[in-house]
């Protein structure tokens, strides 16, 4: 056997173990967010105690498990998950049957309609991951939600591709073509199929494999020196500063979003959200930073608290742009008061310009 005979073969099973590995955990996700969302519709309608707990159902099951993946959005999400796939019972394997059927709670297996029945499709669980799902179960058209299926399926696209594709209302256009096979191939032939790499970096897999939030999200090389200089450049600059996370995960709705820096300002006592782009800037940016100020002022700013203020820095390898956003302040004094406290945007800048050049 020659040294690049012994290479190649190496390679070969790397690749095919991680094919596997990725296979599993994610039939693994799918099929515990069913038997979750399974359970609880039939608790919903056959729990000895359920009018107990009525419409917070969710919250009260959620702060019960305590755990990561069981927020009550998502246990909602898993519920919906079943009610819209029910078929996925015919392809159980024996293993998850038997927690069903020795389970002394519940009653009888769920019966599985005609429609559904002929909707069994075991590719959809070695091809699909949750998150997937989790896009295909917003859409309540049943023949555009298996047309979604079967191309996914079919171009072996990654989550970010079938958001793409549904945004881009692929399925009406496919509708509307008079050559619908030629729209498919020239659909499918743009697209580059997800890689393994990007199958195990699913932030689903990340909590159903309970690692650390800090994992989920993957910065290319410049973007997390970047972050890890401006950490250490706004403690520096500026006073009453607490850092308070990195890449901080937030709900909104059903999806998942992650803020660059959080901070708190125990002088102005408002948190202060930096996001980073590297990239000219756009006015995307500006929308998404003010999204997440609105959700912090919603959502988690107490009645001590000032709103919450956004710096967004834009880069590229030419020029730096600083701007601070102030989500909904109408005070007058505090903006005044903010300018004398946060780090001067021109040694921001300068700094970022600085680092930029080594």
């Amino acid at each position: 056997m020659k040294f690049q005979q012994l290479t190649h073969t190496i390679q070969q099973v790397q690749e095919q173990i991680q094919l596997q590995v990725s296979k599993t955990i994610n039939q693994g996700l799918t099929l515990r967010n069913w038997l979750v969302g399974y359970f609880i519709v039939e608790y919903e309608q056959n729990g000895d105690d359920r009018a107990t707990y009525g419409t917070q159902l969710l919250q009260k099951l959620a702060r019960s498990i305590d755990a990561k993946g069981f927020s009550a959005s998502d246990l909602s999400r898993y519920r919906q998950f079943y009610q819209i796939y029910p078929q996925i019972l015919g392809t159980l394997p024996q293993e998850f049957m038997t927690i069903l059927t020795s389970s002394p709670i519940f009653g009888a297996l769920p019966q599985i309609s005609s429609r559904h029945k002929s909707a069994v499709n075991p590719d959809l669980l070695n091809n699909l991951s949750f998150s997937h799902f989790a896009e295909l179960i917003k859409i309540d058209n049943d023949l555009q939600r298996e047309f979604y299926e079967k191309e996914a399926i079919k171009g072996a696209w990654s989550t970010r591709e079938l958001k793409r594709q549904i945004g881009s209302l692929y399925y009406d256009r496919s509708i509307m073509s008079k050559d619908k096979s030629a729209l498919s191939q020239q659909t499918q032939e743009k697209i580059k199929p997800q890689s393994r790499q990007e199958a195990l970096k699913d932030y689903y897999v990340f909590e159903f494999l309970d690692l650390a939030d800090k994992h989920t999200v993957t910065e290319q090389d410049l973007e997390t020196a970047l972050l890890d200089h401006i950490q250490e450049l706004i403690l520096e600059l500026g006073e009453g500063f607490c850092f308070e996370a990195r890449q901080k995960r937030l709900l909104i709705g059903d999806e998942y979003y992650f803020v660059d820096l959080v901070f708190y300002h125990r002088i102005l006592k408002c948190h202060v959200l930096i996001e980073l782009k590297v990239e000219p800037f756009n006015h995307g940016h500006m929308g998404q930073l003010n999204t997440y100020l609105n959700y912090y002022n919603d959502q988690i700013k107490t009645e001590d608290d000032h709103p919450a203020i956004g710096l967004l820095l834009v880069t590229d390898q030419n020029e730096t742009l600083v701007n601070y956003a102030l989500a909904g302040m109408e005070e007058s004094l505090f903006v005044k008061n903010y300018k004398l406290k946060l780090p001067d945007e021109a040694a921001i800048k300068a700094a970022i310009q600085k680092y930029l050049k080594k």
